[in-house]
């Protein structure tokens, strides 16, 4: 009896698939008559569930949206293989639902930080990469208080350099000293010995003091007067840059730039959320950082090490940085440790995003934040005073998108 009311109950969600999938074949038809673009299904089996990724494509590449299946088996099933796809209008298409644990990062920042939705996903994606940050913004806006309750949450190590022009990179690598009591040389451990190291206002820093931090940032070790000790893992430099000084202040060279994953740009929220910020303090100004939870993230890290990159996205990202190179726009284009970039972040991504692949749509979201800091505007360019967002817009049109057939 058991056995039957399974039967049943597996035919019934056959029948509704067939008839979601039907209607799914005429919404494609009518759209593709109606606006002249070409749609296709690319369908994966991964992880024991169907999943179908529809993209439109036209002039201009909109994106793939995601959807799931409740039941699928791989046993052939007729009704199923007899018809195509899913929603009434192009807007029911679901997106890939974020993983629970981002939502609860999110949920326990926003306790202390009003807006920057956007730069706390940044800041994750850059930590599952393994990459670093520049922070430019306003003095006020929340960039240390972002990175404090950033490491609160997920319960990592935090240390912050405040930079001045007199900083030495012992200040931050570390040095021997004598020890008088037990008559020997001990080590004393700079703050890049952390989890997160906030960098504040780096530009006031002399380059020498900049310098301290790319054996770190590259080979995750720090070396002290000939003895190399390993740093904690995962380590993240978040280095804040403030743009309204010009004077006293040393450019961070386009060399160290280049191990930097993204750049991102903090402004001003807007009057609403000013407004809260406003409340937030009213209401409980004092030791709210301290209460806020720590969220196990490890299954997060995990699920970025399984997520997939086709090889069509490689050759994405591989035309980018050939873009780059070849642009009449710019004199120096992407460096291949960019491209390296490019593809962690873009994983990251999709793992943030719930998915275990990567779509262009990742690599294009990433292109933004992680290619303007790298790239120099040719003579040109700079005499027509081009902006690089326009730059980065010629570049991403000019390069294929990665469409199966």
């Amino acid at each position: 009896m058991a056995d039957d009311t399974k039967k049943k109950a597996v035919s019934d969600i056959h029948h509704k698939i067939a008839r979601i999938q039907q209607e799914m074949e005429d919404t494609i038809a009518t759209f593709e008559q109606k606006h002249d673009r070409i749609i296709y299904i690319d369908e994966d089996v991964t992880a024991g569930r169907k999943e179908q990724s529809v993209a439109y494509l036209d002039s201009n590449y909109v994106g793939p949206h995601t959807f799931r299946e409740s039941s699928y088996s791989d046993e052939p099933n007729e009704a199923e293989s007899s018809a195509k796809t899913e929603p009434k209008s192009m807007e029911d298409f679901p997106e890939s639902s974020r993983p629970p644990v981002v939502e609860a990062i999110h949920a326990e920042i926003d306790k202390v930080v009003v807006g920057y939705d956007d730069v706390i996903d940044d800041l994750l994606t850059v930590m599952l990469a393994g990459g670093h940050i520049i922070l430019e913004g306003y003095p006020g806006i929340a960039k240390t208080t972002l990175a404090k309750a950033f490491t609160h949450v997920l319960g990592i190590s935090y240390n912050r350099i405040q930079f001045t022009p007199d900083m030495l990179p012992q200040d931050v690598t570390g040095h021997y000293y004598f020890n008088q009591k037990d008559v020997v040389f001990e080590v004393r451990r700079g703050p890049i010995f952390t989890n997160l190291l906030l960098a504040d206002e780096i530009n006031r820093g002399t380059p020498k003091a900049q310098s301290a931090f790319l054996e770190a940032m590259q080979e995750k070790q720090v070396t002290i007067e000939g003895t190399t000790f390993p740093i904690p893992s995962p380590f993240m430099v978040i280095a804040t840059v403030n743009p309204l000084e010009t004077e006293g202040v040393y450019a961070i060279p386009i060399a160290q730039a280049d191990r930097f994953t993204f750049k991102l740009i903090m402004g001003y929220v807007d009057d609403e959320q000013e407004l809260d910020v406003l409340r937030l303090k009213a209401s409980e100004p004092i030791e709210r950082m301290n209460k806020l939870n720590v969220i196990d993230t490890s299954e997060l890290f995990e699920a970025f090490n399984d997520v997939y990159v086709d090889d069509d996205i490689l050759t994405y990202i591989h035309g980018i940085l050939k873009a780059t190179r070849n642009s009449p726009l710019l004199s120096i284009g992407a460096s291949p440790r960019a491209g390296v970039h490019l593809l962690n972040a873009s994983k990251a991504k999709a793992c943030l995003e719930g998915r275990s692949y990567v779509i262009p749509d990742d690599v294009q979201y990433v292109a933004w934040r992680a290619l303007p800091h790298r790239l120099v505007p040719s003579p040109e360019t700079s005499t027509e005073d081009v902006s690089m967002t326009k730059v980065i817009d010629t570049l991403l049109s000019s390069v294929s998108v990665p469409l199966k057939e």
